[in-house]
């Protein structure tokens, strides 16, 4: 990167004019020259779908402005990622994938149903490093101010220091309070799970319907979690991986008689 701005790659799952986007974009032009792939509209809790079977759209954005180049597009986070690096950027190869700023946390178990990690983990399949943001503040007036500063930090450190390939980083942000955010810490990830509910409902025309609801459980009392860690007012970066395998379980069911 001598004497280059790098190429930073960004992407969320509230769409291309949410407000966490417009933060994200902000802090990291700053940075690099920025490229913007985006869903034109909410795509939360998509997790790593892609669109299959249906036309994808594709359309340049004003949102940003004229000095940043912008799509907006019909599908996924997965699949802006997908169309930002094999026909937006062509044989250009991006620095630094990042995503977000998510409204709203995707610490613990969320990150497997997350549209915004599913962007950073579709780049870091891809083997480059990314990044997936998050504020932990689900109210429409969120303040996302104070994420700038940490969004430079992280994404700069990054830059210098490199990632391994096939890793993205998770990074949760606290709501903006009085209280200052106390530093950064990396964790992993709580042992947690979310006890849904179904409520029934009735539509104007009569017809029965369901509307998800629940609350997360934390099952882990460990002190280097990230939902430890953002109880106590740090930001808390999780380093994920899509291998999925419970490698120490490969040893007890080679013993299976499975022939």
């Amino acid at each position: 990167m001598q004497n280059e701005r790098p190429l930073i790659l960004v992407s969320n799952d509230d769409g291309i004019t949410a407000w966490g986007i417009r933060t994200l974009v902000e802090a990291v032009a700053a940075i690099g020259e920025v490229v913007v792939v985006a869903p034109n509209k909410p795509q939360s809790g998509m997790g790593h779908a892609i669109t299959i079977g249906h036309p994808l759209r594709l359309n340049k954005s004003k949102v940003f402005g004229e000095d940043v180049l912008a799509y907006e597009c019909s599908g996924t986070p997965a699949d802006c990622i997908k169309l930002a690096r094999h026909y937006v950027l062509h044989d250009r190869t991006p620095d630094l994938i990042v995503s977000g700023i998510n409204h709203g946390s995707n610490s613990s178990i969320s990150v497997l149903y997350s549209g915004t990690m599913s962007a950073a983990m579709e780049g870091a399949i891809e083997g480059l490093p990314s990044i997936g943001f998050s504020l932990c503040d689900f109210s429409h007036k969120a303040d996302f101010s104070h994420t700038i500063e940490y969004v430079q930090t992280i994404v700069r450190e990054a830059l210098i220091q490199g990632m391994p390939e096939g890793i993205a980083l998770n990074v949760n942000i606290p709501a903006k309070s009085e209280e200052p955010i106390k530093g950064i810490r990396i964790c992993r990830q709580t042992k947690g799970h979310w006890a849904e509910e179904f409520e029934e409902r009735t539509d104007p025309y009569n017809k029965t319907y369901f509307w998800l609801t629940g609350k997360f459980v934390n099952q882990d009392k460990g002190q280097d979690t990230d939902e430890w860690a953002l109880s106590q007012n740090y930001i808390s970066i999780v380093p994920c991986q899509a291998d999925l395998t419970a490698h120490h379980l490969l040893g007890t069911l080679n013993q299976w008689n499975l022939k």
